[in-house]
């Protein structure tokens, strides 16, 4: 096999594509709730308060995630200011990491082709480019996973000083426990025992996988901070870390527990194009295996000794294996949401990268033409299902209302159509090149272009009137609201009860929902000054007890009400004078 040191032309080429799909317009859009609301609020309160061990959010213990994305944000809060970016970025800086990671551990593999296939195969797919944009944990525990099981790999494989490779699978594991909890190691001790089973390398493992020095790295670098928190705040800690763990596993958490069937429509489509090729991909590296297995039951011999080099398709079999393993443990779990299976995404670049360059060097590949049938029979459907976005969202505005007041007045624009047309166009130029053998390798180009060219139709067309008209407006008032109340007073968010205003606002909110009047009501009884945050629609609904509050500011569908004048308002946001109001309380 011929080994190639990654060209620098390909890793420039990679990094300026990653940075421009993760980082373009990435602080140009309000939080979105709740995660990212949460998430970047916790951050911000750590950065503020300057404890580095306790997350909080709203002033309250938060114990649903580790502690590593808050420290990230909280650096990140320091370079760049409180703001979108800043709560972002670590999620963009570990998407640029994991392609130039995949791509140079594919590369030292399977060469610079297969390595350049993979990489934009991991980088051009909605799923890996959306949590790359969004300040939640799984971009960078994608990213530690990955690096745990490449560095398995690598230790276990590779000869002489490349078993130094192993002590990376317990880093990793480490890190990603630190920023997610038990998947961090579950995911990456998930693939590996299947290997070890399929394979019978355990005695392998065991002399070069260090377990027990290996083990007791993983304890000393992601125990102390559980340890402690235990210690600090005991159950209050220990009982709402079992439940957003071991709980959300046997249970469906905040609505989320959709059929087993879930996880089928997001792998085909979260992973579009490329997803095409992963049935055929499963299928070669299975009967590989299979033939495997079968030469090793014949001569009765343990492969326990290893040669330098390393065999092809066992790298397949071990990424069909991750594939697979991860599949099922998160479709077992009762909580199920898209971005649950990413930490299988590279695994399946590797994959269909391997099939992809399979079939340009064989054209006769078993499965070959169906995968692209296939990739562009979706295609279409998404096409027809782009140009059909504008007139469902206007057919079920009715139903957003509620966090979106402005759901009725508000349309698309011309991107889902711009979307339509540029895939129905690809598909054709899929068709035309991807089923001539002589041709093939262009078809690669152009369904990757497409997914590119699509996305940045979407963050350029569609995101900026969604953040202005749907997202952004309470936000703003909740920043209006920030900038006038002193720590004693209160804003009282009700109704559209978004973590983000807690970000926005820098202060602790008072989140009611609409149906809790009387703590309402309570909250209308205290003393000094209160603002009430809330959609236009609920105006009517307030008790009594508000007949004081005059409106202050409005923005698209949202009040902000106040017991007393307004001081300051951020730029943009309209006054609301008292005198064209309507009265409040019934």
């Amino acid at each position: 096999m011929d080994r190639l040191a990654p060209p620098p032309i390909h890793l420039l080429l990679l990094f300026l594509l990653s940075s421009l799909l993760f980082f373009i317009g990435l602080g140009g859009m309000g939080l979105t709730d709740r995660d990212e609301g949460r998430n970047a609020e916790a951050g911000r309160e750590m950065f503020a308060s300057g404890d580095l061990l306790t997350p909080t959010f709203n002033g309250e213990l938060r114990v649903a995630k580790p502690v590593f994305v808050y420290w990230l944000m909280t650096l990140s809060y320091h370079v760049f200011g409180v703001n979108e970016f800043a709560a972002r970025f670590p999620s963009a800086l570990f998407g640029v990491a994991l392609i130039l990671m995949h791509y140079v551990f594919l590369t030292k593999l399977r060469g610079p082709t297969v390595g350049l296939y993979g990489a934009l195969m991991l980088l051009l797919n909605i799923e890996i480019l959306a949590l790359g944009r969004m300040a939640i944990t799984d971009s960078v525990l994608i990213f530690f996973t990955t690096l745990s099981l490449y560095s398995f790999w690598l230790g276990l494989q590779e000869p002489g000083s490349g078993r130094h490779w192993i002590w990376g699978f317990y880093v990793g594991m480490a890190l990603a426990t630190l920023t997610k909890g038990p998947v961090g190691f579950a995911v990456p001790l998930i693939t590996v025992l299947l290997y070890l089973a399929a394979t019978r390398r355990w005695q392998l493992f065991w002399e070069r996988g260090v377990p027990l020095a290996g083990t007791l790295l993983f304890f000393i670098l992601a125990g102390p901070w559980y340890a402690a928190m235990f210690l600090i705040h005991g159950d209050a800690y220990s009982s709402q870390a079992q439940v957003h763990t071991v709980g959300r596993f046997l249970a469906p958490m905040e609505g989320h527990g959709v059929g087993w069937w879930f996880y089928i429509p997001v792998l085909l489509l979260g992973f579009y194009p490329w997803s095409s090729f992963l049935p055929a991909g499963l299928y070669h590296a299975y009967v590989t295996w299979r033939a495997f297995r079968s030469r090793q039951n014949q001569t009765h011999a343990l492969p326990e000794a290893r040669t330098a080099e390393i065999s092809h398709d066992e790298l397949n079999w071990f990424m069909g294996l991750w594939i697979v393993g991860v599949f099922i443990f998160f479709s077992l779990s009762s909580t199920r949401l898209p971005h649950y299976i990413g930490p299988l995404f590279p695994a399946c670049a590797i994959l269909a990268a391997s099939y992809w360059t399979q079939g340009l060097q064989d054209p006769s590949t078993k499965g070959l033409r169906g995968s692209i049938h296939f990739l562009m029979s979706v295609g279409y459907l998404l096409a027809i299902g782009f140009a059909c976005a504008p007139a469902l969202f206007a057919k079920f505005s009715e139903k957003m209302v509620k966090e979106f007041p402005l759901a009725t007045q508000f349309d698309l624009g011309p991107g889902p159509y711009a979307g339509a047309t540029i895939v129905v166009l690809a598909m054709g130029l899929v068709g035309y090149f991807g089923l001539n053998d002589d041709k093939r390798a262009l078809a690669f180009g152009v369904a990757g272009g497409a997914l590119a060219s699509v996305f940045l139709v979407a963050i350029l067309t569609i995101v900026p009137g969604l953040n202005r008209y749907a997202i952004a407006p309470p936000q703003e008032l909740a920043y209006a609201a920030g900038l006038n109340l002193q720590p004693t007073d209160q804003l009282i968010a009700f109704g559209s009860t978004r973590p983000s205003f807690a970000f926005y606002a820098r202060r602790t909110v008072s989140f009611i929902p609409s149906n809790e009047l009387d703590r309402l009501r309570t909250a209308l009884g205290k003393d000094g000054r209160i603002m009430i945050l809330l959609p236009e629609y609920l105006q009517d609904t307030l008790p009594k007890e508000a007949a004081g509050f005059q409106p202050i500011l409005k923005r698209y569908g949202f009040l902000l009400l106040s017991n007393q004048p307004v001081v300051e308002a951020p730029q943009g946001v309209d006054a609301a004078p008292s005198q064209s109001s309507k009265p409040l309380g019934h």
